[in-house]
């Protein structure tokens, strides 16, 4: 296309004012530029576990297991907000999975009732186990948070409570349907959305504040001790249910809850995808895990490829996936026509 008479102009420019997520709209066009990358995203989620038949069971298993990990990413995007480095998200998931197994085991209770308690439960636990440590700050709070789910571990093994080395087996599974699929779907969704939402509030900036100057935050006259109590608490929410969902689709209960893993692909799904975003994150979670699967076949080198990958994101992409996409897909332009008289001028003006 001849590009003479006409200038490049940003598809945002007119639309977002220079004040982050406030916008001025002025046509159907204008929103859905807004809104399509977003609605993709859901469609496409929503969509998936209708495809059973076309994917399978092995990747409907996969993209579970992505809403898990990105569960315990944004937890973890969540704390890092606040101020709050965790290197142990697993407690969390640890601690889910055990409440709903204690339920159903010891009292019969189905997962529509266990999953929301162990939930709680699990929150409250973890938030009551971190509480003494709360006032530690950078490297020595993530050190605490690392040893607290071996702690655990060694604990149940060495008390052989809540079936130590054996587990809880035999537990309720769920539905074994799309919804099942659907329930963790809509809470990750709901997490993202909300937690989002949460920061745009006066009480999530109490909580940025915390993170970029503490200091001046209980100058302020705010108890940072109980606001970071509540951060914790919030952030167990997801983890903890993400433990009591894939017990009991799986239907045990045991020390492998407390894996590294569920430590260590959320903290990279969280480097990968962009933290500060908490829809990076679970961008982040949902290329890692099925990288991680699909590196399956490489047995010993998988670890190497899975780490090297990892590296070159962080090297190359220190900003994150989601934050390089988002910033580029506004700086998406068109051609438009020249302005005539005074405007069009000014534009000859400024382009020579």
């Amino acid at each position: 296309m001849n590009e003479a008479g006409y200038r490049r102009e940003r598809l945002d420019r007119g639309i977002k004012v220079r004040t982050d997520d406030i916008f001025a709209l002025s046509s159907y066009r204008e929103i859905l530029y807004l809104t399509l990358p977003r609605l993709a995203a859901i469609a496409a989620l929503l969509v998936f576990p209708l495809l059973k038949g076309v994917t399978g069971i092995y990747w409907q298993n996969v993209v579970l297991t992505a809403c898990t990990i990105a569960l315990l990413a944004l937890s973890w995007d969540l704390l890092h907000s606040v101020g709050l480095v965790s290197l142990g998200q697993a407690i969390f998931f640890g601690a889910g999975a055990y409440a709903t197994g204690f339920f159903s085991q010891h009292f019969g209770w189905p997962p529509l009732v266990t999953i929301p308690l162990a939930t709680a439960v699990g929150a409250i636990f973890c938030t009551v186990l971190l509480y003494p440590v709360l006032r530690l700050r950078g490297i020595y709070f993530a050190l605490i948070t690392f040893a607290m789910p071996l702690l655990l571990t060694r604990v149940i093994e060495a008390t052989k409570i809540l079936g130590g080395n054996v587990g809880m087996s035999g537990l309720p599974p769920l539905s074994d349907t799309p919804l099942d699929l659907y329930l963790i779907i809509t809470v990750m969704l709901i997490c993202v959305f909300g937690f989002r939402r949460l920061f745009d509030t006066d009480y999530g900036l109490v909580l940025k504040a915390i993170r970029e100057n503490d200091r001046s935050v209980m100058a302020a006259g705010f108890d940072l001790q109980w606001y970071r109590t509540q951060a914790v608490f919030i952030a167990a929410i997801p983890g903890a249910f993400a433990g009591a969902f894939l017990t009991h689709y799986y239907q045990f209960a045991g020390l492998p809850a407390f894996s590294i893993e569920y430590s260590i692909l959320p903290l990279a799904s969280a480097i990968v995808g962009g933290p500060g975003s908490f829809s990076g994150v679970a961008l982040g979670a949902f290329m890692l895990v099925p990288l991680s699967e699909a590196l399956r076949s490489f047995g010993n080198l998988r670890v190497v490829i899975y780490s090297i990958v990892v590296v070159v994101f962080i090297v190359i992409l220190p900003e994150g996936v989601f934050n390089y996409l988002q910033r580029k897909y506004y700086q998406i332009e068109r051609l438009v026509p020249m302005e005539e008289g005074g405007n069009g001028q000014r534009a000859n003006i400024a382009g020579s």
